[in-house]
């Protein structure tokens, strides 16, 4: 057995380790920090707009936000979990701006019947807030982004939330399943959502594809999956000097006109002009396109794949490179999926639903920001986990996140054996 040496191991006095551990206590619990970053006025000016404080009557609306941020933030496995854990802490949840700890049946009327507009207006009011307390949010360059393009970059995309039998008297997806969608437009450049619509899965995407694109600005690049594409739309977006990237479908009928390459350049196998060919298509879109087949690294491995763009200015390689970064929606997706709580829910109803995982997106925002002022390395993951298991302790909450996990810990020496194997297996020698 040899050991190694990673590092001396730095000597604290018993006053210094003292002073450490008073400089992250504080008065309020972690959970009341994390709420306090919704403007006090926010929640019973959104109520009043809604009609939401005329259906309140003992469990205010802001007893039932503070609920739901507490049943994402703790992954509460149902309504009764989220009613017996705010009624245990119910002195620390009265400090949060009195709310107070709702009955299981209490909660479950006000996720079926208060508006799920009002968690909607909520989020981007304080997305709206957060970017004007520090501009600096959000600004900052997504590790991935593709940097020679100094323009803005959206990536369209939805995700399905697969939902119980219950749901399926809204919510038929299939024959005997449910499912609801998260449709969002992502800046590729701070992973912030831009716009969202949670919906019924049973549309095609490419119905929202005209909402989720309403606000985009001339010179703006739109990244689209090949289920968004509209051509229709797509030459809408071109009338309005949107730049667009897009998969072409296997079945798309066209000609080519004018070959930009006459052979295939490294992983460009064709970089070609051409005129949509069926009655329909060529209505939608009269103009010509640029279509590139390119050799695209996915998951480790090589494939071929066909984009279509407006753009004939960019090199091929960018358009291939554009659309590769679009894949970044998806980790977003995954990150919120499998961190937050939207694989059980609350309720079965549409307003429920929608309450829900409008509230998770809400809490990705908060923690998104708390990482932001802190200076968070790590992943968003491990920012999730310890504020899950610090909900009611009194900890200053920023002081914690920038002293955890950087160097000023203490190592140890590591044992690390010569040779491991199992027994009746030789030693590889």
């Amino acid at each position: 057995m040899r050991y190694i040496l990673l590092r001396n191991p730095p000597r604290h006095s018993r006053k210094e380790e003292n002073m450490r551990m008073k400089s992250t206590r504080s008065k309020f619990s972690t959970l009341k920090q994390i709420c306090e970053l919704i403007p006090g006025h926010l929640v019973a000016k959104l109520a009043r707009k809604h009609g939401v404080d005329e259906q309140a009557r003992s469990f205010k609306p802001w007893s039932h936000v503070v609920a739901l941020l507490y049943a994402q933030l703790a992954h509460a496995i149902g309504l009764n979990n989220v009613s017996d854990a705010l009624r245990l802490h119910r002195g620390k949840l009265g400090t949060i701006r009195g709310a107070t700890p709702p009955a299981r049946n209490t909660l479950s009327r006000a996720n079926k019947i208060r508006s799920a507009q009002m968690a909607e207006d909520l989020f981007w009011s304080v997305l709206d807030r957060l970017r004007t307390i520090s501009p600096s949010f959000g600004g900052k360059t997504y590790k991935g982004f593709p940097r020679r393009f100094k323009r803005m970059i959206h990536a369209v995309d939805s995700s399905t939330i697969q939902l119980v039998a219950n749901c399926m008297d809204w919510a038929k997806h299939r024959r005997r399943k449910a499912a609801a969608k998260l449709h969002m437009r992502l800046d590729l450049q701070s992973f912030l959502p831009k716009f969202a619509i949670v919906d019924t899965a049973k549309h095609n995407d490419n119905k929202r594809a005209r909402e989720l694109c309403a606000d985009v600005g001339a010179g703006e690049i739109v990244l689209f999956d090949k289920a968004y594409v509209d051509f229709e739309h797509l030459f809408d977006l071109d009338a309005r000097g949107v730049f667009w990237v897009t998969r072409a479908k296997d079945n798309l009928q066209y000609r080519c006109v004018k070959r930009r390459i006459k052979r295939p350049q490294g992983r460009i196998l064709r970089d070609d002009e051409i005129v949509l060919t069926t009655a329909k298509t060529r209505k939608h879109y009269p103009k010509r396109l640029r279509l590139v087949r390119a050799i695209v690294e996915r998951d480790g491995k090589d494939v071929e794949m066909v984009f279509i763009t407006n753009n004939f200015e960019w090199a091929p390689s960018s358009i291939a490179d554009l659309y590769k970064h679009r894949w970044a929606i998806e980790a977003f997706f995954k990150q919120l999926k499998q961190t937050l709580q939207l694989c059980a829910f609350l309720g079965h109803s549409k307003n429920a639903i929608q309450w829900q995982v409008w509230t998770a997106l809400l809490v990705y925002v908060l923690l998104r920001f708390l990482a932001h002022l802190s200076n968070w390395p790590h992943s968003f993951t491990r920012l999730f986990g310890l504020v899950r298991c610090s909900l009611w302790s009194r900890i200053d909450l920023l002081q914690t996140l920038r002293s955890c996990g950087t160097a000023g810990g203490d190592f140890r020496l590591l044992a690390a054996p010569e040779q491991a194997y199992l027994p009746g297996l030789s030693s590889p020698g």
